[in-house]
């Protein structure tokens, strides 16, 4: 009878940026001014269609935002939102209890571009 040992080993990759190459906040700059002034030479977006195609991307999108504004507890208890598509633009807002005096947030969002 054989006997067999198998071995794992386990190597765990943390997010180390040893191998990594930053460009740094000066080419950033550098790229933001050129696509500025030349759009024909990056992927800039062409306000001619919609990024933005359903509500759960346009709710995505605003969560973040009206979290850091109004805190996350707060637009929570407003759920579920109501987000329409109109003329391009996504108007989202809160919902509120029958009775529940005060209003909700209000967010609209340009579906071509953010």
């Amino acid at each position: 009878m054989y006997n067999f040992f198998l071995t794992f080993t386990f190597i765990a990759f943390g997010q180390k940026n040893n191998n990594k190459v930053f460009h740094g906040k000066k080419f950033a700059k550098s790229e933001l001014k050129s696509s500025l002034i030349d759009k024909s030479q990056h992927n800039v977006i062409d306000y001619k269609r919609t990024i933005i195609k359903d509500s759960a991307t346009a709710i995505n999108i605003a969560e973040p935002i009206l979290f850091s504004i109004y805190g996350k507890d707060n637009i929570i208890k407003q759920r579920p939102y109501e987000a329409y598509l109109i003329d391009n633009y996504w108007v989202i807002f809160g919902t509120r209890p029958k009775g529940w005096k005060g209003g909700t947030f209000l967010i609209i969002i340009d579906s071509r571009n953010c």
